[in-house]
Formats: structure tokens, sequence, C-alpha cells
């Protein structure tokens, strides 16, 4: 069972526009699914994995009349997991520069290896997207609002990759391990930068453990006894394997606002519930209100990517511990959003948010209304 992605059409206005596309996300999100599908709505068209060592080989140092060749007469060509292939950005400049006509659609997933190794060769020629795990949008082609609703505790727990989802008869725990242990780690544990892999490791089950909190490098570092610098580095590493991402803090110069620690989030609540082997329903949890936050965070993330609109997110903090979740910045408008579990019954806008920022007014998402901003 197929779900429409929202970028599909995105995707789509770019065909055969002289540009390469690349498509970045984790494995297991449905890259190949979906460049398949969008290719077929041209004919024929060639694929070829780079996970297979034969493609890698033929894409691997060529000159443009050997790439040609092996790329045969195709108008339309699918390059998957581009990133196993070594110099793949000269590749796609070759191709690009040589046979504009020919439209290139590579995946990777594993963005500090592709990105990394494209950026340069392929600046101004290359239109870029990413594919997140399944959003509450795209699951509303199956299920009324009412079930999405029902679904919640399932998807804060599970998270939202599609075979999670859409599994029936592999038990949901089993397929977010075999997801997690197999093929998160599959292209970070053979990135070269990684000397830690164990590190790496309990760095992202602490990560978790700290969901919607403070970060500090600093005392990340002393708990794991390493320099702060490599703390850094393999955060940046997690950032870029699309496992979490940061939030920094919103500040306008006021005095008393933070402007340096940040805080980290899961692209994917169930990737977090693998890491610290917690599947228990929210009944017998006491971080549901930092699970909750997590997954609407994430999900206002991917809700707003995959509609293609640059949007920068923050959340808000005092010295004196004043607080607001999340700030969206797109263009000139602000917005403010205050996330909780229980609907409060009584909140109040903070103080110094009400008196620095008076034009920006607080929005409350709960349990009871949260897809009325995710879909």
């Amino acid at each position: 069972m197929n779900l429409k992605r929202t970028i599909k059409d995105h995707i789509k206005n770019y065909i055969f526009k002289g540009k390469i596309i690349t498509i970045y996300g984790p494995r297991q999100v449905g890259k190949t699914t979906l460049v398949n599908e969008i290719a077929k709505a041209y004919g024929e068209y060639g694929y070829f994995s780079c996970d297979e060592p034969d493609v890698r080989d033929k894409l691997t140092n060529k000159t443009s009349f050997e790439l040609k060749q092996f790329l045969g007469h195709n108008k339309l060509v699918i390059i998957d997991e581009a990133q196993r292939v070594e110099n793949i950005g000269i590749t796609l400049k070759l191709l690009i520069d040589n046979y504009p006509e020919t439209q290139i659609i590579a995946t990777g997933s594993s963005s500090f290896e592709l990105a990394n190794k494209i950026k340069e060769a392929l600046t101004g020629r290359e239109v870029a997207f990413h594919l997140h795990p399944f959003t509450f949008l795209e699951l509303s082609q199956l299920y009324q609002t009412l079930d999405l609703y029902r679904q919640k505790e399932e998807r804060m727990i599970f998270g939202m990759y599609p075979d999670v989802v859409l599994e029936k008869t592999i038990p949901k725990e089993k397929m977010l391990s075999l997801i997690s242990n197999e093929y998160l780690y599959k292209d970070l544990l053979s990135y070269e930068g990684i000397r830690k892999p164990m590190l790496l490791e309990k760095l992202a089950r602490l990560l978790a453990t700290q969901t919607g909190s403070l970060i500090s490098f600093s005392e990340l570092a002393n708990t794991l006894d390493v320099s702060k610098q490599t703390v850094e580095n393999y955060i940046k590493i997690l950032e870029q394997a699309f496992i979490i991402f940061s939030i920094l803090p919103y500040s306008e110069n006021v005095r008393s606002e933070l402007t340096k620690k940040r805080k980290i989030y899961f692209y994917d609540t169930g990737v977090r519930s693998a890491l610290l082997e917690n599947t228990t329903m929210l009944d017998r949890r006491i971080d549901t209100g930092f699970l909750f936050e997590n997954m609407i965070i994430s999900e206002r993330v991917k809700y707003l990517s995959n509609q293609a609109r640059n949007v920068k997110f923050y959340f808000w903090r005092t010295h004196d511990g004043q607080e607001i979740d999340l700030i969206e910045i797109e263009q000139n408008q602000k917005r403010a959003f205050e996330i909780k579990w229980q609907k409060p019954t009584n909140y109040k806008t903070p103080p110094k948010w009400k008196n620095n920022y008076p034009n920006i007014p607080v929005t409350l998402i709960h349990k009871d209304n949260f897809l009325d901003y995710l879909l």
C-alpha cells in the first residue's frame, strides 16, 4: 500500500528543467519507491542501484562517453544510494554538462557523504529535496481525522517510518528495531569520520534521554568523558544522518534571554524509543510530555519542509525559566507555539514574552487539537 508523498509534485515541477534532482533521506523512508513512481509517468527510464558493486564501478572515475554508454539512451535516469559512488559529484557534473537533455535523479541516505561530494561540483546545477518518514498529512489519505487522533499514542511511541506504520504481520517493536539497528547505522558506521562507534551510540542514547531539554556540549562531553569537540562532531554526524535535529534559542538581544544552549529532537520518535528500548504505553511513562513535544515539533518540521517552505525553527527561554517551546520564522512572519500533552485550563503567556513581543501571540497545541496544525 503506497501513499502519495507530499513532495512528489514539487519534485515533478523540476523534471526536465536542466537540473540534477537530488533526494536526501534515511534508508527505509521510501526514496526508491518515490523516484520509481515519478519516473514511470515518463515512460521508459533507467534505474541503477549503487548498492550493487558493478554499478558503482561503472559510475566511478569514468569519462562522459563511458557514462553515457552505461546509462544508455534513457531520457530519465535514477541513481539510487548515490553516496556510495566515489567522486559522485564529478560523475553527475559530467552527465549534466554533456547530456543536459537527460534527467538525472540521484538519491542518498547519507547527507554528510552525498552533499559533501556534490555541493561544489554541482553548484547551480542541483535542486535538492529531503524525504522524511510519513507525516500525519500523508496518513490522512488512509485514515479519517478521528482515527488519526486515536492513533496518536502509537505514533508517539513507534514513529512514522513507512514499514512501521504499514506492516501488519511483523510486530512493530521488531520492525522498529530492525530499522534502527540495521538501516540507520549502516551508513553512519561506514563514515570515515566515526572512529568510536560505541561512543556515537552512547551519545545518541544520552540525547534520547534529554529530548526537549537544554543541551550543553560541555556537559555531554563530561558525561561521556570525551572532548567537547568530539561531541560537536558526532552530533553533527547524527544530524546529517537524519536522526536528530537541533533548535537554537530565539533572541533579539534582550539581556534576560538565553542565547547559547540548544535543544535536540529526533526526526522520528520511534527511533528515540528504539534507542531507549522503551515502547511502554503512555499510562506507564514519565516522559509523555517530552515525547509529545518531540512529535509535534518534528511533525511541524516535516509538514513545512514537504511544502518546500523556508522556515527557521527556534525555542525561547529566559534565564529565570520563562519559556516558549517553538518559534517559527517564515520570511517576515513569526509564529509561537506552546506544546502541552494535556490542555491547560489557565495558561498565561510568559510575562517577558508578552512584554518583549506583544505582536506575536502564543498558540497552544495539545493532544486534542494538534492535527489542526499538521493537516
